[in-house]
């Protein structure tokens, strides 16, 4: 395992399935926007797996806001529910291949945990290889790790509003192009249309191939048509669950200085005093 690369493969995890201090988590949510859903006939898991819930455990239920990120004590709470140390090894993955995996890893990124890792391929790609699978989640006894948020690592509009102007920034925009130059509408009643000023589009599901991520070649020619390496990055999305896509295939080619935007367009587009470019 390289430690300063975040995405870890399916026979890695299948080797290292049994080491004590590793924390599997599974991350798939009930709600799939932004691509065609997988769906399973039935229910089932990799071997050991935790629920890593973060539409409703992991998720501030004071915002009015969807996918909101969990204060620092909420976070805690439930991290060390499932088991989690400070030393722990955490690989997290989802039913999608690649879809809201990447949103719980800078989660815990974002909360100061340094051993936390995104399956490359998910569920998909684990029960292809025919891996074993469980039909319950499993269960640890109490972690003891506390979240603190890390500077920087999450920002809300005010700082993304200050950014547009600033060249040594880009904001990324993770969502389909159709929704970002406004010709299609959007999925939450009474969003406006279009995209922050300057902003540049990079959709999540250009980074995949299959359930996977692209080779590191081509995921950095992806930025660099849109002048987005060398960059600090700021990414958005629909509702800050894909942009952490675009962050994580960021991280796979060097890229350290990353920001989530995490009300992305559902804050951004409900306030007509923020601007807009169509």
């Amino acid at each position: 395992m390289n430690k300063n690369y975040s995405l870890v493969t399916v026979d890695w995890l299948h080797e290292n399935l049994d080491d004590e201090n590793l924390v599997i988590l599974d991350a798939s949510m009930d709600k799939v926007l932004g691509k065609e859903p997988l769906v399973y006939d039935h229910f089932f898991c990799i071997k050991g797996a935790q629920k890593c819930d973060i539409e409703q455990a992991f998720h501030d239920s004071s915002s009015n806001q969807p996918n909101t990120m969990p204060t620092a004590e909420q976070f805690t709470l439930e991290a060390q529910k499932l088991g989690v140390h400070a030393n722990s090894v955490v690989v997290i993955y989802d039913n999608q291949g690649i879809y809201c995996s990447p949103r719980a890893w800078w989660m815990f990124k974002s909360m100061g945990h340094k051993n936390v890792y995104v399956l490359d391929g998910g569920l998909p790609e684990w029960s292809d290889k025919g891996y074993a699978t469980e039909k319950h989640y499993g269960s640890k006894t109490k972690g003891d790790f506390v979240g603190d948020y890390v500077t920087g690592a999450v920002c809300h509009s005010e700082a993304v509003l200050n950014a547009i102007d600033e060249e040594g920034i880009t904001v990324i925009d993770a969502r389909a192009n159709a929704r970002f130059t406004g010709a299609a509408p959007e999925p939450y009643a009474g969003l406006r249309s279009g995209h922050i000023p300057k902003s540049v589009n990079i959709p999540f599901l250009n980074l995949l191939r299959g359930y996977r991520f692209k080779s590191p070649e081509d995921i950095r020619e992806i930025f660099k048509q849109q002048g987005a390496l060398d960059k600090q990055l700021m990414c958005s999305c629909g509702s800050g669950i894909t942009a952490c896509v675009v962050m994580l295939a960021a991280n796979v080619i060097g890229i350290k200085d990353l920001c989530l935007y995490d009300g992305s367009w559902s804050e951004w587009g409900s306030d007509s005093k923020l601007p807009i470019e169509k």
